[in-house]
């Protein structure tokens, strides 16, 4: 089957850009249906290669279609539901002024309250939180157990998330 892709190859790709026109889908879906073929069973019994791979092509072409159509609706469905105007209007990824005014204020308030925590507790919670050790990892380096390490980010985090919700 494998032959007769790489025979039909050619082919397959002017039938795909007649029918893509000027996008990049077509070495895409190419290579797609290359994986597809030659994942197939070799024991698989196919009377026409040629017909089967056109369908094959085909039908990886409508997939790749209603899969856009659908990235198409759920974008638009988004849109409405995070309260855009219109569905076709582009979505602005900046914060509003607002926004970062109260986020600065959160991460100022967050700040300070990471450092009114105890000693200990804080120096556990910065090395797994910001130095990205693993709990293990923080007990070695401060030489406790790691049930104490786990207690320290507990006290950290239910004093973290009660100034959230204040």
């Amino acid at each position: 089957m494998i032959a007769a892709y790489f025979e039909q190859r050619e082919a397959l790709g002017r039938f795909l850009q007649a029918r893509l026109g000027a996008s990049g889908d077509v070495e895409d879906l190419l290579q797609d249906l290359y994986l597809k073929v030659a994942g197939l069973d070799p024991a698989t019994d196919v009377r026409d290669t040629r017909a089967f791979l056109y369908r094959l092509t085909s039908n990886m072409m409508m997939d790749r279609w209603r899969s856009g159509q659908r990235s198409v609706a759920r974008d638009a469905a988004w849109r409405l539901a995070t309260h855009a105007v219109g569905a076709s209007e582009d979505m602005d990824d900046n914060p509003s002024a607002e926004a970062v005014v109260a986020g600065r204020q959160r991460l100022a308030s967050l700040t300070a309250a990471v450092a009114r925590l105890p000693e200990k507790t804080r120096t556990v919670f910065n090395l797994h939180k910001f130095e990205g050790l693993s709990y293990a990892e923080v007990a070695t380096h401060l030489g406790i157990s790691r049930s104490s390490v786990e207690k320290h980010m507990m006290d950290a985090l239910r004093t973290l998330s009660a100034k959230v919700k204040s």
